[in-house]
């Protein structure tokens, strides 16, 4: 009897542990994945608190895993979508200026889709109503590889397709690995899963997953809250409406996104969050905001950004100024056309010298893999992240 109850044992059921246990068994038949997950179901984080988009790519650096992975990603996500049955289009997108300082910005975002491969057109401020009857702009490019899906669909797809053991309600609270013998993990129900490898897909509690397992990431969660109206007027958007984003920040702006449902959500807004899973303003977990605020990079990460979030939380706090946001690039908007929505977290990782991740984080150790910043657009890139990460896990697999 084999002393170990799996070959791979992945913590985290969001899209991307999910996708890396669908690659395991398909790039390797045979290979025994268990799947742990601290919820009952799939998707119940990052997953499927999301504005539903199939990023096409364009906004990420050219030859960063972002770009790579998105730009094959969102074709792989779409056919996966088609052949599955699951809800899906193919939109396109708007990406609008409203302010003559965004058109070198603009610009610069028409030369970096083109560098990635990502068809582009560029429009002038009358061409926007062909798209977009109510928005304006100075100028705009559209995106027509952009689309929408119903992620939570798609990961319990992935759950079933995979042929993995996938165990709900399964928090991991204790790692003992033993390089000579694999790893263990305990649950909060007492079960101790024995693994030869381990797979760290844990998302918001991911730097947590790694160092309880004996590897120092050297970087930090820390998380961001990003806040959703719903349109009351859904009418006033045909497809997806963003604005030119400010390159000095990972988060895309106050955007307009019509889902596969038909409605459309407004925003995020991103704030600090109090705890890794602070989905509202009350929700406060001291040990956790305490050991953000112990990390040296949260406060340098507050002194070099701090105007950029105080934008975010006075709109927060202010509805009129959320929509202030929002009618620059939908003037027709009134503050009674937010109906307030469900939220969501971004797991951030955040270097000790305050540095913002900017792309996809993938570290191993011994009989361990962790994947450590996993934002948007890792829904769209999900299937080629899972392989990227299947890959390494077997690589590991084969030297233990």
């Amino acid at each position: 009897m084999s002393a170990y109850d799996c070959d791979v044992l992945v913590v985290g059921g969001g899209i991307v542990g999910l996708s890396t246990a669908y690659a395991l068994t398909r790039a390797a038949p045979g290979t025994r994945v268990t799947v742990l997950e601290k919820e009952p179901g799939p998707a119940r984080h990052q997953t499927g608190r999301n504005s539903g988009v199939v990023h096409s790519g364009i906004y990420y650096r050219p030859g960063s895993l972002k770009a790579r992975y998105a730009v094959r990603g969102a074709d792989e996500m779409i056919k996966f979508c088609a052949e599955y049955g699951i809800a899906h289009a193919v939109t396109g997108k708007l990406i609008v200026a409203t302010a003559r300082a965004e058109l070198p910005r603009l610009h610069a975002l028409v030369q970096r889709g083109r560098h990635n491969g990502i068809p582009v057109r560029e429009l002038g401020a009358a061409q926007i109503a062909e798209y977009e009857p109510e928005v304006r702009g100075l100028a705009a490019i559209h995106v027509g590889t952009t689309g929408i899906c119903d992620y939570t669909a798609v990961a319990h797809r992935l759950a079933e397709a995979s042929g993995a053991e996938i165990r709900y309600g399964a928090e991991a609270v204790r790692v003992d690995r033993r390089p000579a013998l694999g790893v263990a993990v305990r649950t909060a129900s007492g079960d101790v899963v024995r693994g030869r490898v381990l797979v760290n897909c844990a998302g918001l509690h991911c730097d947590g997953i790694a160092r309880m397992t004996g590897d120092e990431p050297n970087m930090r969660i820390v998380p961001f809250r990003g806040e959703y109206y719903e349109l009351a007027r859904p009418e006033l958007v045909r497809g997806l409406v963003y604005p030119v984003p400010d390159p000095a920040f990972p988060f895309l702006g106050v955007h307009l996104t019509r889902g596969v449902d038909g409605g459309v959500h407004v925003g995020p807004n991103a704030v600090p969050a109090l705890a890794r899973e602070g989905y509202h303003r009350g929700v406060l977990r001291p040990r956790e905001l305490a050991a953000t605020l112990a990390w040296p990079g949260s406060w340098r990460m507050a002194r070099r950004h701090w105007r950029y979030g105080a934008g975010e939380l006075r709109r927060s706090m202010s509805k009129e100024a959320f929509t202030a946001a929002v009618r620059r690039l939908l003037p027709a908007v009134t503050p009674a056309d937010l109906l307030p929505a469900a939220a969501g977290v971004r797991a951030q990782a955040v270097l000790r010298d305050g540095t913002l991740v900017d792309d996809f984080l993938i570290q191993e150790g011994a009989r361990a893999v962790h994947v450590l910043n996993a934002p948007s657009p890792a829904a769209t890139a999900s299937l080629p992240i899972g392989r990227e990460v299947a890959s390494r896990a077997l690589a590991a697999l084969a030297r233990a």
